[in-house]
């Protein structure tokens, strides 16, 4: 979708006008100019079709050829007063929707603004990149009814900023794309090493530097747990390092990704219906492929560094096992009791390695546990960790973007669950806080005084569409940890 901008929208041709309309019909200057070129039918038509302007309700009236465009779109806001930038992003989705089921092509647009016109404008953007998203590169594109592209979207330009804003939401939402695009891939396609591939090429693309260890490398760098993961699947591990280094950076930060390619339990073997979606339990390392593609592109001043520890979780003669004891690169023994708790373990040595360097912060993002969705339903991102600080400048980021965060406490008595007779922890205490254990489990792993855990095992993948969220996966959370990384 090529996006651009224009300085009356009035005179610029399109197949679609879209006009933004808040509740009880406070008409702009925009919609009053209209309905004067129309002879007074805009305002004649609302009334007919009873158009109240309430939030998410559409219609479409003709221009009998009295302006350069096939038909208006009528889009309602709501109560102005009430607006928030991620209510312009579903609306933008729903209007690309819409002018696809009108079978057109190019649309000119008027802008709702909350506060700030670029953070406005650059929701706008989102919206409708993230709400045309579809993955369809596996079906076969019917010629008897092909599906309608959306080959322009034009806005009207209020100040010289808005270019700039309409940048960032093509930086960032393309970044959740690519993020949504790798979760999506079935499994055969998207291994350790295929994963591995796609971060090398976007480092190549946005000379960025990235490093992938094989699977000798990781048994010499001591990443046991990661290695025994992976050891029953035909597809080796890989880990991945992605590095964003400006010069004269104020602050170094690593983010790091979740990356199980495919589980499937292991020998705590999952139920059928359990391993629906486990093709993106590395959406935390898609995650992180698209933040690292967006900072290259905004150039913040801090050195940012991406890791993921990608595995699949596989049944062979190999495979690990319940009562298995395994060390992790900082030295401490883990026993398993259940081979479905694999995602931490891989994420341990990540955290322990991470935490040999100097970073600033820590921040990592998992599909970790089944108990997150069940306390935090697909609404929000779990967040934990030990900097109380962090966690609220993150919870932030989030609220500024739409993807929703909300704090776990930690607390010595959940993590009691995880003491081990025989080992310094065992990976899994049972259900009860499972999702605070999985986040205490990862603790043990971590030196450094300023980390934050994400639980996206709710908002990373979704079995519903919501407005400019696809089923499937979501990119989340690709727009918040940009939007904190680059504040």
């Amino acid at each position: 979708m090529k996006i651009t901008t224009t300085e009356n929208i009035l005179t610029t041709s399109a197949d679609v006008l879209v006009i933004n309309i808040y509740e009880n019909l406070e008409l702009s200057e925009t919609s009053l100019t209209v309905d004067e070129k129309l002879g007074g039918w805009l305002n004649t038509t609302m009334k007919n079709h009873q158009f109240t302007g309430k939030s998410g309700t559409l219609l479409t009236i003709p221009t009998f050829d009295k302006l350069p465009v096939k038909v208006i779109l009528l889009i309602g806001l709501g109560k102005k007063a009430e607006l928030k930038n991620d209510d312009i992003r579903k609306a933008s989705a729903k209007i690309i929707k819409a002018v696809k089921d009108l079978k057109m092509e190019k649309i000119v647009s008027t802008l709702p603004i909350v506060d700030d016109i670029c953070t406005s404008v650059q929701a706008y953007i989102e919206g409708a990149i993230l709400g045309d998203y579809q993955f369809n590169k596996f079906k076969s594109i019917s010629t008897e009814s092909p599906t309608t592209v959306i080959n322009e979207l034009i806005i009207e330009e209020k100040t010289p900023d808005v270019k700039e804003a309409i940048q960032r939401g093509i930086i960032v939402a393309t970044a959740e794309c690519i993020s949504r695009d790798l979760a999506n891939e079935p499994p055969d396609s998207m291994t350790p090493a295929i994963l591995a591939g796609k971060a090398q090429e976007i480092a190549d693309k946005y000379q960025l530097t990235c490093t992938i260890w094989d699977e000798k490398k990781i048994v010499e760098e001591r990443m046991n747990c990661l290695y025994m993961v992976g050891r029953g699947s035909t597809n080796p591990p890989r880990f991945i390092q992605i590095e964003y280094k400006p010069e004269n950076a104020t602050k170094k930060v690593c983010i790091i990704g979740k990356g199980l390619c495919y589980d499937s339990g292991g020998l705590s073997l999952k139920p059928s219906d359990s391993m629906r979606t486990m093709k993106a339990d590395m959406a935390g390392a898609a995650a992180v492929i698209g933040i690292m593609q967006a900072v290259a592109q905004l150039k913040p001043n801090i050195a940012i560094t991406g890791m993921i520890p990608a595995c699949e979780n596989m049944i062979d003669g190999g495979a690990y096992k319940v009562d298995d004891i395994l060390r992790a690169r900082n030295g401490k023994t883990i026993e398993i009791d259940n081979t479905d708790a694999e995602g931490r373990l891989a994420l341990a040595d990540a955290l322990s390695y991470a935490s040999e360097f100097e970073f600033d912060e820590i921040i990592d993002m998992a599909t970790l546990t089944g108990g997150c969705v069940i306390a935090l339903s697909r609404v929000w991102t779990a967040v934990m960790g030990n900097n109380e600080e962090l966690q609220n400048r993150l919870i932030e980021a989030g609220k500024a973007t739409g993807e929703l965060m909300w704090p776990l406490p930690f607390d010595k008595e959940v993590r009691d669950f995880l003491d081990s007779d025989i080992a310094d922890i065992k990976n899994s205490g049972g259900r009860e806080g499972s999702a605070i254990q999985g986040g205490m489990f990862l603790q043990e792993f971590v030196t450094n005084k300023c980390w934050a855990h994400l639980d996206i095992a709710g908002t990373a993948f979704i079995d519903k569409p919501r407005p400019y969220r696809a089923k499937g996966g979501t990119g989340e959370p690709v727009r918040a940890i940009v939007e904190y990384l680059t504040r």
